[in-house]
């Protein structure tokens, strides 16, 4: 029903700079906003990023400063601009879609970042 294509992640190096995107199709109603979550082996998942239909947006405390979330309502598209990079950020980013009622209820498949030395 809904479908996302995420891609950009990858490989790099501390300090580096990655821009994730994610495309969204299909009907999903009453949406809020769009985000990212990330899950690292053996931690928690963890939202990282949000952003509004009217473009407001918010950050967890640990990458405030180094990532920009946006994005693109008219190709239905929100970006996730992660600077500074470090090893801690290494995961995978999942695009997630949020209702009205709060709830992050639509997961994409996934992109793997890495960031090594």
């Amino acid at each position: 029903q809904v479908q996302f294509v995420e891609s950009g992640g990858g490989l790099v190096q501390p300090g580096g700079s990655l821009r994730l995107s994610c495309a969204v199709s299909g009907t999903i109603f009453r949406v809020r906003a769009m985000g990212w979550y990330r899950q690292a082996p053996g931690k928690q998942r963890e939202l990282v990023a949000g952003i509004t239909s009217g473009g407001s947006t918010d950050y967890a405390d640990s990458v405030k400063g180094r990532f920009t979330i946006s994005r693109d309502n008219a190709k239905n598209t929100v970006y996730l601009q992660m600077n500074s990079l470090k090893f801690e950020d290494t995961a995978v980013y999942y695009c997630n879609i949020q209702r009205s009622d709060g709830a992050w209820a639509y997961w994409g498949q996934g992109t793997q970042v890495t960031v090594s030395s």
